[in-house]
Order: C-alpha cells, then sequence, then structure tokens
C-alpha cells in the first residue's frame, strides 16, 4: 500500500512529474494510493483545488478518520508526532497489515524510525525519475 502525506498530495495536484507517473502506473496495475482524509484536508487548505485534482486520479482512495481512529489520532498529535494531518498519515501506516506500507513524503525525518517513509524527490524513487 502506498501513502501519501499532506506534501506529497500538495505535490501530486501541482502536478509532480515522479508522482504523476506513480499514480499512472498504479492505475494501470489496478492498484490504489491511500490519502488520509486530514492530509487531503490540510492539503486544500494550503493550495485552492488541491483535493479536486488528487481525487480526479482513478486510483486515489481516501482513508477517513473515523469514531476509533480519531482518539488515537488526536493521542499521537498530543504526545508531539507532528501536526494532526502528519498523525494521520503515521497512524494510517501504522494499522496496515499485509506487508509494509510505503509512506510518501517531502520529509522522510518527519517520521518515527519503523516507518517506510520515502522522499517524493528521492533519486529513483520507486523506480521513477
Amino acid at each position: 500500500m502506498i501513502i501519501l502525506d499532506t506534501s506529497a498530495v500538495t505535490a501530486l495536484a501541482t502536478g509532480h512529474k515522479a508522482l504523476n507517473a506513480l499514480a499512472v502506473n498504479v492505475t494501470a496495475n489496478g492498484d490504489r494510493l491511500l490519502v488520509p482524509a486530514l492530509c487531503l484536508a490540510q492539503a486544500e487548505a494550503g493550495q485552492a483545488g488541491a483535493a479536486r485534482a488528487v481525487l480526479g486520479y482513478p486510483c486515489t482512495d481516501i482513508e477517513v478518520l473515523g469514531q476509533i481512529d480519531a482518539p488515537a489520532v488526536g493521542t499521537m498529535f498530543r504526545d508531539g508526532y507532528g501536526g494532526m494531518d502528519t498523525c494521520h498519515a503515521l497512524y494510517t501506516a501504522l494499522r496496515r497489515t499485509g506487508g509494509m506500507p510505503i509512506l510518501l513524503t517531502d520529509e522522510e525525518t518527519r517520521y518515527p524510525p519503523g516507518i517506510l517513509a520515502i522522499g517524493i524527490d528521492t533519486p529513483g524513487m520507486l523506480g521513477f525519475h
């Protein structure tokens, strides 16, 4: 599973070349990109139209913040793991089962050790240049 945090959502919405190629490839393979709802909301707050642009990709799924998830994300925020959007991305990555999820971000150090966070500008990110 590939998860996009706020920075990756914003980059995809503004035409980031590698992320666009990834989205096209993921769509062609029938796979999905997972966007935590709070990351989508924060990207839209920062740039009008970002949500619409990202939701236009057929491979995009939104990870909702449900009644069981909200207290956990709130606790992570209170404990200093980052903003609410960062905590939702982290929580989304931690609760995935069946393989290690990949969290795409502009700053890999935003996430703690044990989370596979890959920078969107890393040369050869997921095989795309």
